[in-house]
C-alpha cells in the first residue's frame, strides 16, 4: 500500500454502489485507517490549536496536499481498535432491544459510526477542490444510508421517501401534500416517527423544528420528530495554525425548543461540551447510543399515522 492509495479510497467513496450494507462502511474504514497508520503516506498530521484532541491530516501529492476535516482522536478508532471491535458492533445492534449495555458498549455504538462515516468524509477530502460540492453531497447521502441500514438491522422499518399527507378538512381526507424526508420509521403501513439525519446541524436546525410544526399541524397528528447529526465542528484557520469552531447554533434550538416545540429526539455521535452541560440542551441532545437502547423503541409506542410513502433511496 503505497501514499498513492488515497485515490483509490476516495474514488471508492465516491461511488454510492460501494455502500450497500453496514459491512460495507466497516470494510472501507478499515482500509482507510489501515492507510492512516502509516505516517510516512501522508504529509503531515495537524493537532487543532483550541481542541487539541482534534486533528487533520494533510495528504501529499497525490490528495492534492488537502487537509481533512476535523477527526476527533476520542472517537476515531485506530485500525487495530476498529478491526477487533467491528463485530461486536454488529453483534450489538442484533440484541440492542432487549439488551443494558455497559459504558463501553455505548461508546462502541458512537465510535465505529463515527469511524466508518469519518473515513468517508476523510477520502473524499483528497478530491480536487472544484469537487467539494460533490464531495458534501456524497458524504451527507452516505450518511444518511448508513443511519437507515442501522435502523433496519435493529428489526425496524425505515426508509428515505415522501409521505403523501393526506389533507382532512370537515372529517374528510379532502386531497395530500407531499414530505419528502431523510428517514421514515414505520410500522407496517404506519410512518411512527419521521427523521433528519445530517452530517452536521450547520444551516439546517430551522427547518427540521418548522418542518415538526408544519407536518403535525397539517396531519392532525403528534408523529415524532428526531434528528440525527454526526457532529457539529468545522475547520478553521489556515496551515499550520488550524483549529476547530462550533457549527452549532445554540440559541436558534433553545428558541425553537422553547416556543415553537421540542424535538422528540436529537442525538450525535461527536456531541459538543455545552450540549452536555446547559439547560434546554442538555434535557433534548444526547449521544446517539440512547437512540439504539432505548429512545427507537419508545417512539414505536407512541402516535401513528397512515399515509402512502413513496420510497426514494439517494
Amino acid at each position: 500500500m503505497n501514499a498513492d492509495y488515497i485515490k483509490r479510497l476516495r474514488a471508492d467513496a465516491s461511488d454510492k454502489s460501494k455502500f450497500l450494507s453496514i459491512e460495507d462502511y466497516l470494510a472501507f474504514a478499515k482500509r482507510y485507517l489501515e492507510y492512516i497508520s502509516d505516517t510516512e503516506r501522508f504529509q503531515a498530521q495537524i493537532v487543532s490549536r483550541n481542541e487539541p484532541h482534534y486533528h487533520f491530516i494533510q495528504y501529499k501529492i497525490a490528495g492534492h496536499y488537502n487537509v481533512t476535516r476535523p477527526l476527533n482522536s476520542h472517537l476515531l478508532q485506530t485500525y487495530a481498535d476498529f478491526e477487533r471491535d467491528a463485530g461486536k458492533f454488529a453483534e450489538l445492534l442484533l440484541v440492542a432491544h432487549e439488551y443494558s449495555p455497559t459504558a463501553p458498549e455505548r461508546a462502541l455504538i458512537n465510535k465505529t459510526i463515527y469511524t466508518a462515516q469519518q473515513a468517508i468524509g476523510a477520502a473524499l477530502d483528497a478530491l480536487p477542490a472544484g469537487e467539494s460540492n460533490t464531495a458534501r453531497k456524497l458524504n451527507g447521502d452516505l450518511f444518511e444510508r448508513l443511519i437507515r441500514l442501522i435502523i433496519n438491522r435493529l428489526g425496524v422499518s425505515c426508509t428515505a421517501g415522501t409521505v403523501q399527507l393526506p389533507i382532512v378538512v370537515e372529517g374528510e381526507p379532502t386531497f395530500t401534500m407531499s414530505y419528502q424526508h431523510d428517514l421514515i420509521i414505520k410500522s407496517g403501513e404506519l410512518i411512527k416517527a419521521i427523521g433528519s439525519v445530517k452530517t452536521s446541524s450547520k444551516d439546517r436546525i430551522d427547518k427540521i423544528f418548522i418542518d415538526k410544526f408544519l407536518f403535525n399541524k397539517l396531519s392532525g397528528k403528534d408523529i415524532p420528530h428526531v434528528a440525527i447529526f454526526l457532529n457539529d465542528v468545522q475547520r478553521k484557520g489556515n496551515l499550520p495554525k488550524f483549529g476547530i469552531s462550533a457549527t452549532f447554533l445554540p440559541g436558534h434550538f433553545k428558541g425553537y425548543t422553547v416556543k415553537l416545540n421540542p424535538l422528540d429526539g436529537v442525538y450525535y455521535c461527536d456531541i459538543r461540551p455545552n450540549m452536555l452541560t446547559e439547560d434546554i440542551l442538555r434535557d433534548h441532545i444526547r449521544t446517539f447510543d440512547h437512540f439504539v437502547f432505548e429512545d427507537l423503541w419508545e417512539l414505536l409506542r407512541r402516535d401513528a399515522l397512515v399515509a402512502n410513502i413513496e420510497t426514494q433511496e439517494p
